[in-house]
């Protein structure tokens, strides 16, 4: 017998066929993972080993899959966030400010608690003839030297060394030579440890973490300088996630940071691995300050 191909059944199969893919066996509807990003600003090895437990300690957490999907740069992770490719992104304040304001109702939800005065730090190879000083003014040494920022895009390693370089009269065009952007904090340290630049700047966690373990040879670099503080990293959630997980759950991701706790021994990993002694809430305000000097620098337009 000819199966009817009237337009009628031609509808009633697609139909048929989205309700299908949309249930699992039982007739529950299949979600989609929670899919969590963050700015490359690490090692790969280093970002896979901490979102690999943070996705574990979700999971549990929030009863639903997770998922961690890895992004090629700090414009990537923008990108992703704007199209739904990723729903919760761990970003810096720069690119937290720029996906927000290119997706309507995104949200600040949590940071750590050294996020609400972070700070960058100037480093110089010491056989440069540069040395530490304590105020702004210092930076004019950096003349005529050869300098490395991290990512173009980078909150710590860019926007805010550029800015207070420009606070005390220093522009890209002192430097000798057009200035550096190694791609991350790590690779900052190592481009000045081997030579390659004189001078770079680089968020502080990652240079005292560093400096900490061994990885640096402070007999070749040397700290010439803190900034003062700003607000940097955190969460930022996309809208509609309470459409698809049911009412409350952006509050109950923003829960589940707060309840890491070094107690438990889940809760002490991850915090070991964000460097963090806990996560505090921030809100959208905070940033104020970063998406000014974002647009007068010319990141935010």
């Amino acid at each position: 017998m000819k199966r009817p191909s009237s337009p009628f059944f031609t509808g009633l199969f697609l139909v048929t066929l989205h309700l299908t893919a949309a249930c699992g066996a039982d007739g529950d509807e299949v979600r989609a993972p929670l899919a969590v990003g963050a700015i490359p600003d690490q090692d790969p090895e280093v970002l896979q080993r901490t979102y690999g437990r943070l996705v574990e300690y979700l999971e549990a957490e929030l009863d639903v899959d997770v998922v961690y999907r890895p992004v090629t740069d700090y414009s990537a992770a923008v990108s992703a966030f704007r199209v739904g490719d990723l729903d919760l992104v761990w970003f810096g304040g720069l690119t937290g400010v720029q996906a927000r304001l290119q997706v309507p109702g995104a949200e600040a939800l949590v940071q750590r608690a050294q996020d609400q005065e972070f700070r960058s730090v100037f480093i110089a190879r010491r056989d440069r003839g540069l040395a530490p000083f304590e105020d702004l003014e210092g930076l004019e040494a950096l003349r005529g030297r050869t300098f490395t920022f991290g990512s173009e895009s980078s909150t710590s390693g860019r926007l805010m060394p550029q800015h207070f370089l420009a606070e005390a009269g220093v522009i890209p065009d002192d430097f000798r030579g057009e200035p550096g952007f190694s791609g991350s904090h790590d690779a900052t340290i190592q481009l000045v440890e081997a030579g390659s630049y004189e001078a770079g700047a680089l968020n502080e966690q990652v240079w005292d973490a560093r400096v900490r373990s061994g990885a640096v040879d402070t007999t070749r670099v040397v700290a010439l300088w803190r900034t003062p503080p700003y607000h940097d990293y955190h969460w930022v959630v996309r809208p509609a996630l309470n459409e698809r997980y049911g009412s409350g759950f952006t509050e109950r991701i923003r829960e589940a940071f707060l309840m890491l706790d070094d107690s438990d021994p889940m809760g002490r990993e991850v915090l070991e691995l964000f460097g963090a002694e806990r996560f505090v809430p921030t809100r959208d305000e905070n940033y104020a300050q970063i998406e000014a000097v974002g647009r007068e620098l010319g990141r935010i337009r």
